[in-house]
């Protein structure tokens, strides 16, 4: 069998459900073959085919996940994010070079213009919301002349992503449908997933995460896949009460929110009869892990992912193998290795250094960009290895352990703080709801530590009583030189605390 989407869904029980959404009636794999074949039929007539890259704007639900799969079967997909403004889209649309645009049938947003300023073409998607999840009808005013229609194959590109792109230019990942295929297969995998399995997708579908992990996994064991509109704290439990999903994955945030409202829904958690609660994209404090097992009674399993990588490296294994709190796992599908972080060769396991990774689910390089190509990739034992960014070392029983992103590890005077580690302290504090470290400049040293507090529900707090708590468990040049208490602290689109920039955000750039 060929290593393509289309395989992932080529032979599952047609009756079998396949994709659905709360409050909706559930699409079967049948019917995901049938809107497949309708979907490349009407991109061929309109004149978009193998090679071309179509841009998707539509929100979290089953129509942008049945989007990605059936025009990945036809195109190229490049999902954005639907809360860009237009200088926004006209960037990333001119960057992806993208010759169509994909948008809700009533949509008027700033997608729109761009793509006009851009020469981008405009398809509509429509549906019916008393019909199967996720069946939606493509049309276009515009024929775009003939289209490659012959199938893509194992090599051509499935999915365009950008980099985050912190303090430069966004990246853009090429990622194959060989590369899609092999992840989806390791996360499915990883977690034993079986037809019967049932996830309810909370993650932004312009994500890897979700696309992959949530969608792409589950479609490739055969099982369901329930896409909220989004994340909700609020209606999070309405939604596991409803789908009665076997798990679900999300970010630690998105975790820390659940955790929040868990104590005034436990007759749904009680009943809720999870098999187990997934975590990946950014670092689980181990207090939030451990207290997400306690509260729905099922194993947590935190995963280790990067878009490069079409999201999964490691993961925790499943019982009876052991969940270990700071841990990101072991590896789970492509090769991991520790890396000397100026040098291009392999370090002993258990050195701390640089995590490299090398398999058929590792993007084969960015797009146009030789520069960070050559940064990012070398060669060593016979193997092509990428630079993930993260540092990190093995443990003995061969479980991954994150020290932080070399960029994020705050150099104070020649001294090495990790922010992951003084996160993971502060958060033993049981007034402390989340936390995030971040480094601030410092006119003497540098960098600085500091960092941004939200407290449990009628805390009094304050923040020398943090500092002091930090005293008493770390080393004094770890402890954070300010904490900012807030109500929330800022986010990314897909739910991310991002650290670079965290100072600037919060006025301390000055600090």
């Amino acid at each position: 069998m060929t290593r393509t989407i289309s395989s992932l869904i080529a032979s599952h029980d047609p009756e079998m459900p396949a994709i659905g959404a709360p409050g909706r009636v559930w699409l079967s794999y049948s019917e995901l073959r049938d809107l497949s074949a309708e979907v490349a039929v009407a991109l061929h007539t309109i004149g978009i085919g193998r090679g071309d890259r179509v841009a998707i704007v539509l929100p979290n639900g089953p129509e942008m996940a049945t989007a990605f799969i059936t025009i990945a079967q036809v195109a190229t997909t490049a999902p954005l994010n639907p809360g860009y403004n237009q200088e926004e889209y006209t960037f990333y649309l001119k960057d992806l070079k993208a010759k169509a645009i994909l948008v809700g049938a009533d949509y008027d947003g700033p997608a729109l213009p761009a793509a006009a300023d851009c020469g981008v073409s405009v398809l509509r998607l429509s549906f019916d919301e008393s019909g199967p999840s996720g069946a939606f009808k493509i049309a276009s005013d515009i024929i775009l002349g003939a289209a490659d229609v012959s199938a893509p194959a194992e090599d051509d590109v499935a999915l365009i992503l950008h980099t985050s792109g912190t303090t430069s230019r966004p990246k853009i990942v090429p990622l194959t449908q060989a590369n899609v295929h092999a992840s989806a297969q390791n996360i499915r995998t990883s977690l034993a997933l079986k037809s019967n399995d049932r996830c309810l997708n909370v993650m932004p579908l312009f994500h890897i995460h979700g696309l992959i992990a949530a969608v792409s996994a589950s479609l490739a064991a055969g099982a369901q896949i329930s896409c909220a509109s989004g994340f909700n704290a609020l209606g999070f439990f309405a939604q596991l009460e409803e789908v009665r999903p076997t798990w679900y994955s999300a970010v630690p945030t998105m975790h820390q929110a659940i955790l929040a409202r868990a104590g005034r829904n436990q007759q749904i958690i009680e009943s809720a009869n999870l098999r187990f609660v997934r975590s990946s994209s950014a670092s689980l404090p181990a207090p939030v892990m451990e207290s997400l097992a306690a509260t729905f009674k099922a194993p947590v399993i935190e995963a280790y992912g990067m878009t490069e990588a079409t999201h999964q490296m490691c993961c925790n294994p499943l019982p009876p193998r052991a969940q270990k709190p700071g841990s990101v796992g072991m590896e789970a599908g492509p090769e991991v290795r520790i890396a000397h972080e100026a040098e291009n060769r392999i370090l002993d396991p258990s050195s701390t250094g640089e995590i490299v990774i090398s398999g058929p689910n590792v993007t084969l390089g960015y797009e146009n960009n030789q520069t960070a190509n050559e940064d990012s990739f070398f060669e060593a034992d016979g193997k092509r290895w990428f630079r993930t960014g993260d540092q990190g070392a093995f443990d003995g029983d061969r479980y991954l352990r994150l020290t932080g992103r070399l960029k994020e590890i705050i150099n104070r005077g020649g001294e090495k703080i990790s922010p992951l580690e003084v996160d993971a302290v502060l958060l033993r504090h049981p007034e402390i709801a989340q936390i995030v470290c971040f480094a601030v400049p410092h006119d003497k040293l540098g960098e600085e530590i500091a960092a941004a507090a939200v407290l449990t529900e009628g805390s009094t707090l304050s923040e020398t009583d943090i500092r002091a708590f930090a005293s008493k468990h770390l080393v004094k040049f770890k402890v954070p030189k300010s904490v900012l208490i807030l109500e929330e602290i800022p986010k990314g689109a897909t739910g991310k605390i991002q650290r670079i920039g965290m100072a600037e955000k919060l006025g301390l750039a000055g600090a």
